[in-house]
């Protein structure tokens, strides 16, 4: 399996090259939250998949990740007109630079899985501590919108084990709200889409986007919310 520390440090382009292939978010997010002229905060923003969806209409969007270079990727895709909206800071999830009740909206998408699967022998306080600055950063109100995956080449949900003890918690522990939609990747052909999966996901997956010929590749995604 490919090392995604190493990927979104050493070939952050690459990946945003990846991520455009999906559909955007922004209608999901207004459905769940109307999201115009608020502060918004972006955790684990990486190359700037919601941020670049949600500046157009924030108040101020302020974009974390514990990777600089995801982060200058993701000032390059933010158009210069928004750019004055925009606050990027390199942190850890468990411990935000941010102030007490400073956003309305906070998203993360494809991230908090990476300290909170079960993999991780710390997964469990490492996700009450990550929810606890959640809280302590929204305003009363406030909402928190999280995506996940629920299954890369699978049409239908199926997500890896190691995520399903967090999707759980989410849901039983912490009150989240549940959905999901299909979120699948458009490539412009057969041997761009080999590629980009070999890149991210590993030969597994590349092997069956070959062997069936994909250009479109499936892809559920899972959003879990709260409103304060």
């Amino acid at each position: 399996m490919p090392n995604h520390d190493q990927i979104y440090a050493e070939q952050a382009g690459r990946y945003d090259r990846l991520i455009s292939k999906q559909p955007e978010l922004a209608h999901i997010v207004q459905s769940i939250k109307p999201f115009a002229g608020l502060d918004i905060v972006d955790l684990g923003a990486g190359s700037g998949r919601l941020s670049s969806a949600l500046i157009g209409q924030a108040r101020l969007l302020t974009a974390t990740d514990a990777s600089a270079a995801m982060l200058d990727v993701l000032k390059e895709r933010i158009p210069e007109a928004d750019r004055p909206r925009l606050r990027t800071v390199v942190a850890d999830h468990r411990e935000l630079p941010l102030p007490d009740a400073s956003a309305d909206l906070i998203v993360s998408g494809w991230s908090l899985g990476y300290l909170t699967n079960s993999n991780d022998p710390l997964w469990t306080s490492n996700l009450e501590r990550i929810l606890q600055e959640i809280n302590r950063v929204l305003r009363p109100g406030g909402t928190v919108i999280i995506f996940e995956t629920m299954g890369t080449g699978f049409e239908t949900p199926n997500p890896p084990d190691f995520l399903l003890d967090y999707y759980a918690a989410l849901e039983r522990q912490y009150g989240f709200t549940h959905q999901w939609v299909r979120a699948d990747y458009t490539f412009e052909t057969l041997s761009e889409a080999e590629e980009l999966t070999r890149f991210f996901f590993g030969d597994e997956l590349a092997s069956q986007v070959a062997a069936k010929g994909w250009t479109t590749v499936p892809e559920c995604a899972g959003i879990w919310f709260k409103h304060n």
